[in-house]
C-alpha cells in the first residue's frame, strides 16, 4: 500500500498592500476563515486559509472577496491593489519568485498612481423601445420616411434603408448620452477607462481615478446628469469599491 502525504495547506489571497499595511484588521473571509497579513519586503498580503481546492465564482464567494478589501479600505488602508479573485498559493516563495522578483517594481509605481484616489464606476441603462420611440416622435423626416413606406410590400433595398437610418438616429442618442457623462465627469477624474457594457440595456460602463475627497463633488454631477435625462436612464454609481480597473500591471 503506498503512502499517503497530507496535501499542502492552500492560502487565499484577497490584496496587496504597501507596508507596514493593515495588521490591525478583524474580518472573516471566505468560508468564515480569518484574515491575516503576510509581509514580504515592502508588500503585505491579506491572506485566509482556504477550505476548497478551487472556489466558484458565485455571488457568495464574489461578495465575501470584495468585503475582505471593504473592511480594510474602511479602517483607512486605501492604497491596495486587489487581486484576482480565486487566486490561491501553496508557498510564499512562489509568490516571491513569480510576482515580487519580476514585477515589485511596478507594483511600487501602481501604489504611487493611486495613493489618494480612489475608484468610482458609471454604468448606465437605457430601453432601447423607448429611445427608438421617441426617435420616430422627434424626427419628421424619418416618421415620414416609415410612414410612405407602411402597407406596402417592401424592396430590400428599402428596407435596408430605413433600417439604416433608424439604426444611425438610435446610434445618434446613444452617443448624445455617453458624450454628456464623458464630458461632465471626466474632466473631475485623474483617469478614466471605459469597459464594454455588461448586458445590450446598458449603453456607458467606466471606471473613474478621481481624487479620494472629490467624491462629493463627482456625486453631485452624478445626481444633475440624473436629473437632466429625467426617466430616459438608470444610472448604477459605485462610490466604494477596490481599485480593479487601475491596479493592473498592464495599465503602467
Amino acid at each position: 500500500m503506498g503512502l499517503l502525504f497530507p496535501m499542502a495547506e492552500l492560502l487565499y489571497l484577497y490584496g496587496i498592500f504597501p507596508a507596514p499595511g493593515p495588521v490591525d484588521l478583524v474580518v472573516t473571509g471566505l468560508d468564515d476563515q480569518a484574515v491575516k497579513a503576510h509581509a514580504i519586503e515592502d508588500f503585505v498580503f491579506l491572506y485566509s486559509a482556504a477550505q476548497q481546492e478551487r472556489y466558484l465564482a458565485s455571488r457568495k464567494h464574489l461578495l465575501g472577496h470584495e468585503r475582505v478589501l471593504e473592511a480594510a479600505m474602511h479602517k483607512g488602508y486605501r492604497t491596495l491593489l486587489p487581486l484576482q479573485f480565486g487566486l490561491m498559493i501553496e508557498t510564499w516563495e512562489r509568490v516571491t519568485r513569480d510576482l515580487i522578483t519580476p514585477h515589485g517594481a511596478g507594483l511600487k509605481q501602481l501604489f504611487a498612481r493611486l495613493e489618494g484616489q480612489r475608484e468610482v464606476s458609471v454604468k448606465v441603462l437605457w430601453q432601447a423601445d423607448y429611445e427608438l420611440n421617441q426617435l420616430m416622435a422627434e424626427n419628421e423626416g424619418l416618421r415620414q420616411q416609415r410612414d410612405r413606406l407602411e402597407g406596402r410590400l417592401l424592396s430590400m433595398d428599402e428596407v435596408v434603408t430605413i433600417g439604416q437610418a433608424i439604426e444611425r438616429g438610435v446610434a445618434q442618442r446613444k452617443e448624445a448620452v455617453m458624450d454628456a457623462f464623458r464630458v461632465g465627469l471626466s474632466p473631475l477624474a485623474t483617469a478614466v477607462i471605459e469597459n464594454d457594457p455588461m448586458t445590450d440595456a446598458m449603453i456607458y460602463n467606466a471606471a473613474f481615478l478621481i481624487p479620494w475627497d472629490s467624491e462629493p463633488q463627482f456625486s453631485a454631477v452624478i445626481e444633475a446628469l440624473d436629473e437632466q435625462f429625467e426617466d430616459r436612464l438608470r444610472i448604477r454609481y459605485n462610490n466604494f469599491t477596490a481599485p480593479y480597473n487601475f491596479a493592473q500591471l498592464d495599465y503602467l
